[in-house]
C-alpha cells in the first residue's frame, strides 16, 4: 500500500516488487503485502522511517535475503514431498511411514 511518507524511489520500488510477485503467480492482495513489508524493512534499515524494530534494522535486507530462506521451513520437507520422492526412487512400504520414517528411508 503506498504510502505518502514513501519517497518516488521507494514508490518505484514497491510497484516493481507487486508487479514481479504477481507475475510469478501471487495474488493481487498477497503481492501487495509482501511489496509493503519488504518497502518498508529497506526503509527501517536505511533510517527513512520514524520506528524500527530490532530485526528489520539487525537483520540481512530483503533485496540480499532472496530466496535464502524460502522452502527449507523450521521442519524441512513435508510429508507430502517426502512421499513423492519416495515413490519416484521406488521406496517399499512407504505408504505405511510416517513422516520421519520417510526421511530416514530417503537417507539411506
Amino acid at each position: 500500500m503506498p504510502q505518502a511518507a514513501w519517497s518516488n524511489k521507494r514508490e518505484r520500488q514497491y510497484e516493481h516488487i507487486k508487479s514481479s510477485a504477481v507475475k510469478r503467480g501471487t495474488g493481487t492482495k498477497r503481492a501487495e503485502e509482501i511489496a509493503a513489508r519488504t518497502v518498508n524493512k529497506e526503509r527501517a534499515q536505511h533510517g527513512e522511517s520514524r520506528t524500527a524494530s530490532k530485526t528489520s534494522t539487525q537483520d540481512m535486507s530483503p533485496s540480499r535475503r532472496g530466496g535464502l530462506r524460502s522452502h527449507g521451513g523450521a521442519q524441512g520437507r513435508t510429508y507430502k514431498q517426502l512421499y513423492a520422492e519416495a515413490a519416484s526412487r521406488g521406496i517399499k512400504g512407504r505408504s505405511s511411514m510416517n513422516k520421519s520414517a520417510l526421511e530416514k528411508a530417503l537417507a539411506r
